[in-house]
């Protein structure tokens, strides 16, 4: 039976709550989230299969300026080629924030082929709604060529359900492309990667985050256990200190909170054993990135 199908690409700067949006239509996690900008470093699928539509949603890397390493640009190719072969496209920006970086967004989305949608992000956090009139004409202005535009909140769910009949309206009749219960196109080892590299950024400080990625080693699943061997890559023996903390302690914290919610996603026992490994200037090397899995392809 032929639904409403497509594929929208979720885009904006760093931070505006894209990942948060995408997992709240989809009713479960598939990008990871933190308050830290850049969180999200590759496209991935949303696959929101309801009565009616299969909505595939293209999480993208916040678009950015300064950032001039090799992973820097890798996320904003990874972002700018998302907006092409979709059937729509979500500008997400900030409550009554702008920035030079929505300018750039706004800019590089003048020229669409297909319908242009706003959401104005982290309206919950505006204490004075009498406020939000008038940044919502403002927005409006800057990108005329919007179809439509709609005040949400990610992290509360307000007015998601408009947000995606919006969406689908706009879509095309076809048979669905996914199986009904799919929900990423990301293998369990890219997700079990982001879940560490999530907790990662949430207990680290301001910087380190951001020379941190993670490489699954083993990946060994039987019907009592799940075996899980990961390396936590940086480019530096001081942050692989910082990383380890005192006595392990900083590593075990992450360990345990990635294994607690890997358990939840798998639904069985989890042995997860991490090690951090120093790989100097990966973020500045192609072919480092592209043997840690960041490839414009994927």
């Amino acid at each position: 039976m032929s639904k409403k199908v497509g594929f929208v690409a979720i885009v904006g700067r760093p931070n505006v709550g894209k990942s948060t949006l995408m997992n709240k239509v989809l009713g479960q996690k598939v990008s990871i989230t933190s308050r830290r900008p850049q969180t999200t470093r590759h496209r991935i699928l949303g696959i929101h299969t309801t009565a009616t539509a299969q909505i595939i949603f293209v999480d993208t890397p916040g678009l950015h300026k300064g950032g001039k390493k090799a992973i820097n640009q890798f996320m904003n190719r990874q972002a700018s080629q998302s907006i092409g072969n979709v059937d729509a496209v979500v500008f997400v920006v900030e409550g009554t924030r702008w920035t030079d970086e929505d300018d750039m967004v706004a800019a590089k989305l003048q020229n669409l082929d297909v319908p242009l949608f706003i959401a104005v992000n982290k309206v919950d956090l505006i204490d004075n709604k009498e406020k939000l009139l008038p940044a919502l004409a403002s927005i409006q202005s800057k990108v005329p060529t919007a179809k439509d535009i709609i005040p949400v909140s990610a992290a509360k769910g307000s007015n998601l359900d408009r947000f995606e009949k919006m969406i689908e309206e706009c879509l095309p009749e076809s048979d669905t492309f996914y199986p009904e219960d799919q929900i990423t196109d990301k293998t369990d080892r890219f997700l079990t990667a982001e879940v560490i590299r999530e907790k990662l950024m949430r207990s680290l400080g301001q910087e380190l985050p951001y020379v941190c990625t993670v490489e699954i080693e083993q990946f060994k699943e039987d019907k009592q256990l799940l075996e899980i061997a990961a390396v936590i890559w940086v480019e530096r023996d001081g942050q692989k200190a910082i990383i380890i903390g005192k006595q392990g302690q900083k590593l075990k914290e992450i360990g345990t909170a990635a294994r607690k919610e890997l358990e939840v996603m798998f639904g069985q026992k989890v042995f997860l054993q991490l090690w951090v490994r120093v790989k100097s200037g990966w973020t500045d090397d192609i072919r480092a990135l592209q043997s840690l899995g960041y490839r414009d392809n994927e």
